[in-house]
């Protein structure tokens, strides 16, 4: 009997920590559907004619081009892929919508103004708004026709969002709020017409506002001129006496955190499916330029250093893959699940992102990384020309660190991936007293050592499950030693986060696998064989060397020697050639003479 026919069990944000997965009950790329297929076709094909060909007057801000093109993207439907139809959107699914923020990823500043028109520009009306407010605004907003806009970082408040200085007050005569204050780094600022700003009312009650351009009191200061995404619109922005209408309050007052927090969840996701989409584009240019430079009378592709690199870029490319569309399919099942539960949709997609609020983290950090390793990897391949602006890798290059800084740093989100699984234990949401005691009886334990699993990917299913059980041994040891001094530590959070990122990279890639193979049989999958055994021999590694720093850091004595033993034990794979997978890979991308999926 087919594995496929278990029955499926829908697993809560963090519980992959403790649970199997069934490859049979994930989503993976290959399973798009046809209408996917297509948008994702219409969005290369955008990039391709409309915004590529112009990406250098992108670059000089040219008065009106940005925003002539966000409006020719809503125009095709691209900007309101998740808006509800009775608000001029198309109601697609959560899938769908990941699917336009990668396909436009590849588009350099573009890519980052209609993603933050999509996201914090559209989003907190949609899912906060009034009724009313929905009306007014986000039609428009779907349509192109008005450009959005947030306003929530001060130049000394980014990471630290409630220490926000903007203050609003209520009027004499109770029809506007008065904001006073300034805001810093703001998207799409220079020629929003609609804009969700922050405030405190009565300098503590931090709450949303819905201004638009024009409003007394509300001006914008110079482009600031950046390292990259020069393309991007970048402004101050700044309120005297603001005049804001009292029914252009968002929200509950006093709960403008929920707005903020909330949207960010679902912004960590879609950067790292817009930086994904970069990344691919990225290493399709490197591949044609390995392919057409010669050296010594060859093509660099043919050099082992050359095909190293390649390969690395197409593993953690296909890996973030993996991770990110089985966390997407999550959350579309779970704002399914809640909208027939009787939720309105803004709380039902809301409510999934914030139950898969950890993976989400882990997605930012890993696929904003991964674009960073590719791109650098990408002028490296290039030579002294990837250090020439008159080759595109040097702009990804450049374009690509604001990723690994805006959404949260990742060193924020490492820190709240750990945090958030430690609350949801404390809370009862996530079960991990029982898996912890058990490892902590394994550690003392003789390992048994048995072939009897012959079913596949058994060996490979077991080396994700000692993963697991190395974090819960770390984390359990760390928090058991420190306490409530553990969330000063965050060196040893960092370390043990950084354990996690790999486990749940290196899991959805196995499930990928595993059901690419139960489609369409193993030695029509070798390319992706190839990937997924090179990841996960390299990712013990990894998680060898951060679970190492992080008990060096709070254990000593025999406790240090027995989890050390513990570590090496979960850690331990067998010998596999990596240099020979990854040449196969290489080849394969050469062939293809691009990134070929």
């Amino acid at each position: 009997m087919s594995a496929s026919t278990e029955k499926k069990q829908a697993l809560k944000g963090g519980e992959w920590l403790i649970k199997e997965s069934s490859p049979f009950d994930t989503f993976i790329p290959e399973d798009y559907n046809e209408e996917q297929r297509m948008v994702k076709e219409m969005c290369a094909s955008f990039l391709d004619t409309e915004v590529l060909p112009v990406i250098e007057r992108i670059d000089k801000l040219e008065p009106g081009l940005m925003p002539s093109l966000i409006q020719k993207a809503g125009e095709l439907g691209l900007l309101g892929t998740s808006v509800p139809e009775e608000f001029g959107g198309l109601g697609k699914d959560f899938i769908t919508a990941t699917l336009v923020n990668e396909g436009l990823g590849g588009g350099f500043s573009f890519s980052v103004g209609v993603s933050a028109h999509t996201g914090i520009g559209t989003l907190p009306i949609l899912y906060f708004g009034n009724q009313e407010q929905k009306k007014k605004y986000i039609p428009k907003l779907a349509s192109g026709e008005w450009k959005g806009s947030y306003g929530l970082t001060e130049p000394n408040s980014g990471s630290d969002a409630l220490g926000a200085k903007t203050t609003a007050k209520l009027s004499a005569d109770g029809k506007h709020y008065i904001l006073n204050g300034q805001k810093c780094w703001i998207t799409n600022g220079g020629f929003a017409d609609v804009y969700t700003v922050f405030a405190k009312i009565d300098g503590d009650k931090f709450s949303a506002f819905i201004l638009e351009r024009g409003f007394e009191g509300f001006t914008q200061g110079p482009e600031e001129h950046k390292m990259g995404i020069k393309g991007s619109s970048t402004v101050q922005l700044y309120f005297q006496d603001c005049k804001v209408p009292v029914e252009n309050l968002l929200g509950e007052i006093g709960k403008g955190h929920i707005i903020a927090f909330n949207i960010l969840n679902i912004g960590r996701l879609k950067l790292c499916a817009a930086a994904h989409g970069g990344a691919k584009r990225a290493l399709t240019t490197t591949i044609q330029y390995a392919v057409t430079r010669e050296q010594f009378k060859t093509a660099i592709a043919n050099f082992g250093a050359i095909k190293h690199k390649l390969a690395e870029m197409a593993i953690k490319i296909w890996v973030a893959e993996s991770a990110l569309y089985r966390t997407a399919k999550w959350i579309d099942d779970k704002e399914t699940e809640l909208v027939a539960a009787g939720k309105p949709f803004n709380e039902s997609l809301l409510g999934a992102a914030e139950e898969f609020a950890i993976e989400c983290a882990i997605l930012k950090v890993f696929g904003s990384e991964a674009l960073d390793f590719v791109v650098d990897e990408g002028v490296q391949v290039h030579g002294g020309n990837g250090y020439s602006d008159e080759y595109i890798i040097s702009k990804a290059y450049r374009d690509s660190r604001i990723n690994r800084i805006y959404e949260g740093t990742n060193e924020i989100n490492r820190l709240l991936t750990v945090d958030m699984v430690l609350k949801r234990a404390m809370k009862g949401r996530l079960d991990l007293m029982g898996p912890a005691m058990s490892i902590s009886k394994e550690l003392i334990s003789i390992p048994e050592f048995s072939n009897d699993d012959d079913t596949p990917f058994a060996k490979e299913r077991k080396t994700i499950r000692n993963f697991k059980k190395a974090i819960l041994m770390i984390a359990g040891g760390a928090v058991q030693k420190l306490m409530a001094k553990v969330e000063d530590e965050q060196e040893i959070l960092m370390n043990i986060a950084d354990m996690a990122i790999e486990t749940f990279a290196a899991e959805s890639a196995l499930l990928r696998v595993q059901k690419l193979v139960d489609q369409r049989g193993e030695a029509a999958c070798a390319f992706e064989l190839d990937i997924m055994h090179t990841y996960l021999y390299d990712a013990a590694d990894h998680i060898n060397k951060s679970g190492k720093d992080a008990l060096n850091a709070f254990a000593g004595g025999d406790e240090q020697r027995m989890m050390l033993l513990g570590l090496k034990r979960f850690t331990k794979v067998d010998s596999f050639n990596s240099k020979n997978a990854r040449r196969r890979i290489a080849a394969k991308l050469v062939a293809d003479n691009k990134y070929p999926l």
